[in-house]
């Protein structure tokens, strides 16, 4: 295995067949050599259109295993092993998927699911408050951009609301 900028590249003869990952993924992962200047691995999308014939085939043939129990709440979930394996779930933070479009953006495009350190948003949410440096390195962003989320989030409930954050609504008395 050969390092690069806190990369690790896997070679072939180091993966099982059934570990390896969709056409599309493996191209992807071939293209993530190395670190930005940050030390952080960009995320990666991938477009419906970039999928190749036998992806969206099998994508529409896919079913879910019956022998596994999916969680279907958050109690359910709160007793699961971690990592999570359900990636397809909302709160998981290896992959979002664009409801409009159809992309599938790849969090940690270097990382398998095994690999990283959350993968729960609940499981985060569920500690408490943390600093935006922590919250950019579980979503792989910088802290620039979590901070800006966060302000457009706070505007958009502000102007949802009517009313400043933490002031109850005036009373008519």
């Amino acid at each position: 295995m050969e390092e690069q900028r806190g990369v690790t590249e896997l070679s072939e003869d180091d993966i099982d067949e059934e570990d390896q990952p969709q056409p599309e993924v493996a191209r992807i992962r071939r293209k993530v050599h190395s670190a930005g200047r940050d030390g952080r691995v960009r995320s990666k999308t991938i477009a419906p259109k970039r999928l190749t014939r036998d992806e969206r085939r099998l994508s529409e043939v896919l079913v879910y295993p019956p022998d596994v129990d999916r969680p279907f709440n958050r109690d359910e979930c709160k007793m699961m092993p971690r990592p999570c394996p359900f990636v397809s779930c909302s709160h998981h933070l290896y992959l979002d998927v664009n409801p409009e479009t159809g992309a599938i953006k790849l969090n940690f495009p270097h990382l398998e699911v095994w690999e990283m350190a959350e993968t729960c948003s609940l499981d985060v949410a569920d500690r408490g408050g943390i600093t935006l440096e922590e919250v950019g390195a579980i979503l792989n962003l910088t802290r620039e951009r979590i901070r800006q989320v966060e302000v457009r989030g706070l505007s958009k409930i502000k102007d949802s609301t009517g009313n400043e954050l933490g002031m109850p609504p005036e009373r008519n008395q």
